[in-house]
């Protein structure tokens, strides 16, 4: 009797739910590692002439970071930068349900990286020299991220206020 007891109370418990700060962080870093390596493997299939190993150009010195292992640091590393960028679009748009502005998001991102930061990164040529595959391609990318994260940080937003909302509709 004291183990089916023991069973109920156990199944009447429940998953604390996570805090939106923590799904914002694990949608930046598994975001970051997935287009990243899809952009990888546009770089395979020579979609692209840009390798997700520029990212360690500007700060690691040898050849190791042309290698395998400089490839899956490289993801990691744009998996941890791409939580920033989750940060800030749960600080600045996380109010606005649309799909639009997580591509518009993304797309500023793309700018961000390719037009503006373009001189750290010496593996990537200056943006009006690169080859129109490889600026739709990376284009495409960016903005798939945006609308990953900003669609999964607004719908996030949209289903917890509406929880609250329900929550002051019913009567005590």
């Amino acid at each position: 009797m004291g183990e089916e007891n023991e069973k109920r109370l156990e199944q009447n418990q429940h998953e604390k739910p996570m805090s939106f700060i923590s799904m914002v962080i694990i949608t930046g870093l598994v975001g970051g590692i997935l287009w990243s390596s899809l952009a990888l493997l546009a770089y395979v299939f020579n979609f692209t002439e840009i390798r997700p190993n520029v990212i360690l150009e500007p700060w690691a010195l040898g050849d190791w970071k042309k290698g395998w292992i400089g490839t899956v640091f490289s993801i990691l590393s744009i998996g941890l930068i791409s939580i920033g960028a989750a940060i800030v679009y749960y600080a600045l748009l996380r109010k606005f349900d649309s799909l639009w502005v997580g591509a518009l998001y993304g797309g500023a991102l793309f700018l961000l990286v390719f037009y503006v930061l373009n001189p750290i990164f010496p593996g990537i040529k200056p943006f009006l020299e690169l080859s129109r595959n490889t600026l739709i391609t990376s284009a495409c990318f960016y903005v798939l991220f945006g609308v990953f994260v900003g669609y999964s940080i607004s719908f996030e937003e949209a289903e917890r206020n509406g929880k609250r909302d329900q929550r002051e509709e019913a009567p005590a």
